[in-house]
C-alpha cells in the first residue's frame, strides 16, 4: 500500500468514547489547569480559556451530546484547542474542547477504518467507526462549532 495514502489523525478520549479528528483540526493541546470553570451557562460550557490573546468557549463533548457535565479529575484532563472549519470561522477561528485524558497522535490507512453500525449516535457525532478492532466517534464539528459560537 502506498503510504501516501495515509492520514495523520489524533483520538481523543471524551467521557465514554474516542474521538477521532484529522490531525490539522488541532491547533494545540494545553493543560487542564488554564481552563476557568463556568459558574453559569448552557450545559455544555465547561469553562474558558484564555489562549494566545482570545477568550475560548471549553465544550464538553459529553454534554454537548445530551449527556452529564463531566470534569476531569487529577492530572490527565487536558484541553484540546480545535481549528474551526464552518461558517463561524472568520469570527471565531478557534474553540476548545475538554477531554478525559492525553490525545495520542495515529497514521490511518484506509484499510485500518471503517464506519460501523451505531443507534446511540448524538447531536455531536458525525459517524462511528471501528479503527483496527477498536471503537471511535468522528465528532460533528459543525455542531460543536454551532453552540460555541455565540458563546
Amino acid at each position: 500500500m502506498d503510504t501516501n495514502e495515509s492520514l495523520s489523525c489524533v483520538l481523543i478520549p471524551a467521557a465514554s468514547t474516542m474521538l477521532l479528528l484529522p490531525n490539522v483540526t488541532i491547533a494545540e493541546v494545553v493543560d487542564l489547569y488554564a481552563i476557568e470553570a463556568a459558574e453559569d451557562g448552557p450545559e455544555w460550557l465547561s469553562g474558558e480559556l484564555e489562549w494566545r490573546g482570545l477568550t475560548l468557549p471549553v465544550v464538553s463533548y459529553n454534554a454537548a451530546n445530551g449527556g452529564e457535565r463531566i470534569i476531569p479529575s487529577g492530572v490527565r484532563g487536558r484541553i484540546a484547542v480545535l481549528n474551526t472549519i464552518g461558517d463561524s470561522h472568520s469570527a471565531a477561528p478557534f474553540m476548545a474542547l475538554l477531554t478525559q485524558g492525553i490525545p495520542s497522535q495515529i497514521k490511518l490507512q484506509p484499510d485500518q477504518i471503517r464506519q460501523r453500525e451505531a443507534s446511540d449516535l448524538g447531536p455531536a457525532d458525525l459517524m462511528a467507526v471501528e479503527i483496527e478492532g477498536e471503537d471511535a466517534v468522528i465528532p460533528n464539528l459543525e455542531f460543536l462549532e454551532s453552540l460555541a459560537a455565540p458563546a
